[in-house]
């Protein structure tokens, strides 16, 4: 009996779904990226079953629908009202199931790599692709995509957090952090914030937001606490998760749900990113 097409494509959607991710920075987009694929594999393929690695063969075709995706997105990327950021990707609670391993600060330094530069990381350093797989995915000899993927290889080096965090004490920190700044208590959240934290806010031109980073731990305690004279009682949280690796929580304020992400190095917070943009938020659930 010939293989089940819809089992086989079923059984790569998962990580077809992640690479798209990690190519786009969009989870809407990787999903409309991996149904493209099913559509291609479901009409276009007569012989399923002729197909040597149908893993390898649908890893192919969405790697280049992200590229050509790839070439817009970094145009609209030009215009994008104040600080991008990528969609938070709330992470299942077994660590196990993160196979990528990135984090959303290293997902910002992958948006300074070339398209190709980015594909030929993810999929052979991320995803594990032999080196002669890639080079045919991206149309490149295989000492090109060597070349590609050493380049990025070295940015990415440097973006890399030299400090992990588990899930348990990150879900500390969420909490104190939250608690901190629902109380107005400057002393608590001058200790907790590196001297020169850094505030990246996604408002994306639909809610209000800072446009800019805003960096130093000062700057940053008189935002949260004009923050918290200004929406006192309005602060809801609505739990702590994992996003994008980073440890983070899921909250409401004046009625609009968003999402903080706490970059973390020897016990205190170096970066908070905060997506703000409703469009990035219809999926956030709290697992």
């Amino acid at each position: 009996m010939p293989p089940d097409p819809v089992a086989l494509f079923d059984a790569q959607r998962p990580r077809l779904l992640r690479i798209a991710y990690r190519m786009l920075g969009s989870w809407a987009e990787a999903e409309d990226i991996v149904q493209e694929a099913y559509l291609r594999w479901h009409r276009g393929v007569e012989r399923h079953d002729e197909i040597r690695n149908p893993a390898a063969w649908l890893t192919r075709i969405v790697s280049r629908l992200c590229l050509d995706q790839m070439k817009s997105a970094r145009a609209r990327r030009e215009t994008y009202p104040g600080t991008w950021l990528p969609e938070p990707l709330i992470e299942p609670e077994d660590d196990a199931l993160r196979p990528d391993n990135l984090t959303l600060s290293l997902m910002l330094a992958l948006e300074r790599l070339s398209p190709l530069e980015r594909a030929a990381f993810l999929l052979h350093d991320v995803f594990g692709q032999p080196l002669e797989d890639v080079a045919l995915t991206i149309g490149r000899s295989a000492a090109a995509t060597r070349q590609l993927a050493s380049r990025a290889r070295a940015h990415v080096r440097l973006d890399r957090p030299r400090y992990d965090i588990s899930r348990d004490a990150g879900e500390k920190l969420v909490n104190a952090f939250f608690d901190a700044c629902r109380s107005g208590d400057a002393a608590r959240l001058g200790q907790m914030l590196a001297r020169d934290a850094t505030f990246h806010a996604d408002g994306g031109g639909k809610v209000s937001s800072y446009p800019n980073v805003i960096t130093g731990a000062d700057k940053l305690v008189r935002l949260l606490l004009g923050l918290h004279r200004k929406f006192t009682g309005q602060m809801e949280f609505l739990g702590a998760t994992v996003i994008d690796g980073l440890p983070g929580f899921v909250w409401k304020v004046d009625g609009n749900i968003q999402t903080t992400a706490l970059e973390v190095s020897e016990g205190q917070i170096t970066a908070l990113y905060v997506t703000r943009n409703p469009d990035k938020l219809g999926g956030v659930t709290v697992h």
